[in-house]
């Protein structure tokens, strides 16, 4: 896991980001974590929580919008 070179959030795609967060976690369980890199890990997988949250919320709100725009 290269913590130097992450792909910005927001160019990943959502199961990008979720595959990266499951691999972080992965990392992060095992015996060969560096406690040095876990700041980077944690704060990395914040991001990715924060931006999969985000397009879940997105994708809640358009999918009423289309259902309620069904039912009129």
């Amino acid at each position: 896991m290269n913590d130097n070179k992450f792909t910005p959030v927001n160019e990943l795609t959502y199961n990008q980001a979720v595959t990266e967060l499951e691999s972080i976690l992965r990392h992060m369980q095992s015996d060969s974590c560096d406690i040095d890199r876990l700041t980077i890990l944690t704060r990395r997988a914040a991001e990715l929580i924060t931006e999969c949250r985000s397009r879940l919320t997105a994708t809640d709100e358009e999918l009423k919008t289309i259902l309620a725009s069904l039912q009129e």
